[in-house]
């Protein structure tokens, strides 16, 4: 992919966006890459490479690929019941005969419906909730306990609460936090040393996070709005690391990853699940052969990201905006630049 000339600059002020930050994918490798704007509106620090943004769901994508490698370690298994290798928490019994499998969680076929109004953002005033409490629905997070709501594997549902479960499900079968799982599987050995996930403000320790803005463009409260659910949302991070990333899946499905993720489960992990096509695990998917397009979306108070990739071409982007313009992301800048792309 390559970006053509164009007035970025023009259209942040149209849309009322402070930063922007762009890494394009060529031939598996980081081909072209472009900074613009200011990490909090009215403050003159300017947008990096090493600018952190709040990649919100996208935290989805990395966490399939956490999931993928544990596989491949023998300390999970995608079509095994959960309730297997659980510890700390149980899903409870229910009616249906069908069991709940990671596969299930990573394409949203789980049986659950996230309760209204359910996993906001962090409230200083109550502090970051365990996940054991949030499963249980004891906390103002998630005020429903997690239930099966219908049979899994016969609805797709987007669903927080089942990235929930996997994450507890891998900090119990690894006996580690989440946090650390992926710093270990992922962060260390691809070099994305600007990669963490922020369950409290305090996490937010340097100079280069960017703050949140609206689609007015004006600093959202408490600037860095926090999902203390780091599986299904906490991640923060730069377009180079999430570029990383995807570099890694394309080269895992040649044989050639890092981390040692297999071709047939790099493959697995970017196929159609069940009858939902256009559901992979933890990525969504468009296309086949050569044009499968394989997608994840941030969309938070105060940030908006995009990531898109051709894996059998070879090509991606990754675009990070510090502002919520309100619309689905193809709809404002982020689309706008991405429909400008030389594909």
């Amino acid at each position: 992919m390559k970006l053509k000339n164009m007035n970025i600059p023009e259209l942040m002020e149209h849309y009322h966006v402070p930063g922007l930050s762009i890494a394009l994918i060529e031939k598996a490798q980081i081909s072209e890459r472009g900074d613009y704007g200011v990490l909090q509106i009215g403050d003159a620090k300017s947008v990096t490479e090493n600018s952190i943004f709040n990649a919100c769901s996208i935290s989805k994508f990395l966490t399939g690929m956490v999931v993928i490698k544990l596989t491949e370690q023998g300390l999970l298994d995608l079509d095994e019941d959960v309730n297997i290798k659980l510890e700390s928490w149980k899903l409870p019994k229910n009616e249906y005969s069908k069991k709940v499998t990671l596969r299930n969680l990573l394409s949203h076929q789980s049986g659950f419906l996230d309760p209204k109004q359910s996993f906001t953002e962090l409230k200083s005033s109550l502090g970051a909730p365990s996940m054991l409490d949030v499963l249980e629905g004891k906390t103002p997070y998630c005020k429903e306990p997690i239930r099966v709501k219908y049979e899994p594997e016969s609805k797709f549902h987007y669903s927080d609460a089942g990235f929930c479960i996997i994450q507890q499900l891998i900090e119990d079968v690894t006996k580690k936090t989440f946090k650390q799982v992926a710093n270990e599987l992922l962060f260390k050995p691809l070099k994305m040393k600007n990669s963490l996930f922020i369950t409290e403000i305090s996490d937010v320790g340097n100079e280069d996070f960017s703050s949140g803005h609206n689609k007015n463009g004006e600093v959202v409260a408490g600037n860095y709005p926090i999902y203390p659910y780091p599986a299904a949302s906490g991640l923060w991070t730069t377009t180079t690391d999430l570029a990383r990333l995807v570099i890694e899946l394309m080269n895992a499905l040649k044989g050639e990853s890092i981390v040692s993720i297999s071709a047939s489960k790099a493959k697995e992990m970017i196929g159609p699940q069940r009858d939902m096509k256009w559901c992979g695990l933890g990525v969504f998917l468009e296309g086949a052969g050569t044009e499968l397009e394989v997608s994840s979306l941030g969309w938070g108070v105060g940030f908006q990201s995009m990531l898109v990739a051709f894996p059998n071409k070879e090509t991606g982007s990754v675009i990070m905006t510090n502002a919520e313009l309100g619309v689905h992301q193809m709809e404002g800048i982020i689309g706008e630049i991405y429909k400008s792309l030389e594909l």
